[in-house]
């Protein structure tokens, strides 16, 4: 997937379908999230790892893959199979649970570990202006998806963070006004924080395992 073009005097966060920013929680309901727009928040996300460097590789193409695209399809296949029990990732979840079903739960939590991962790593990489995204993301991998991944899936996910861009040809990429670039990354990655977080502890409760 190819990054979208930025217009002269944005940023590519200003391109996205949907920011997690936008993303509905509603407080009063148990801090339900919407189905469609997280999807589509989540979608709009792999756009960044298609931004085009001075590297022949595409940031991270592999963790794009296992953590977005194929875990999104599965949430989105029960929503659409079950659009009434579907209107929050929550009700999504309990509801195909009742059913016996399991596939979309799985494929979410999948899908949250992913941002889980993704989220650290870029909060990190804004903090730690001298450090390269590779290592960034080689901290988060361990402290997110790696316990979970197998012997084969590992090397695999090493040989993808290592084909990441220096940050120096990053970044601009995002947006031509760096402060600008900055300022939008945080309030999207906090709002990112909060969006996993309420999934996270939603998925530790003994009604949403299996």
């Amino acid at each position: 997937m190819s990054a979208p073009e930025v217009p002269q005097g944005a940023t590519l966060l200003s391109t996205f379908k949907r920011s997690f920013v936008d993303v509905p929680i509603d407080a009063e309901k148990d801090n339900a999230i919407s189905t469609t727009e997280f999807l589509e928040a989540a979608e709009s996300l792999t756009t960044m790892f298609g931004v085009p460097t001075s590297t022949p590789n595409e940031l991270i193409p592999a963790i794009r893959r296992r953590t977005s695209l194929t875990e999104n399809k599965k949430i989105r296949d029960r929503q659409l199979a079950a659009p009434a029990e579907s209107e929050t990732l929550q009700a999504l979840v309990l509801n195909e649970l009742k059913a016996k079903s399991h596939k979309a739960a799985e494929g979410l939590v999948w899908l949250v570990r992913g941002l889980d991962f993704t989220c650290i790593a870029l909060s990190q990489n804004l903090a730690k202006t001298s450090e390269e995204l590779a290592d960034s993301f080689r901290g988060a991998y361990g402290a997110t998806l790696k316990p979970h991944h197998g012997i084969l899936v590992k090397p695999v996910f090493s040989a993808a963070m290592s084909a990441c861009p220096y940050r120096k040809d990053f970044y601009p990429k995002l947006g031509a006004d760096q402060d600008a670039v900055t300022a939008e990354l945080r309030t999207y990655l906090t709002a990112l924080e909060k969006v996993v977080g309420i999934l996270k502890g939603f998925q530790e409760r003994k009604e949403a395992k299996w």
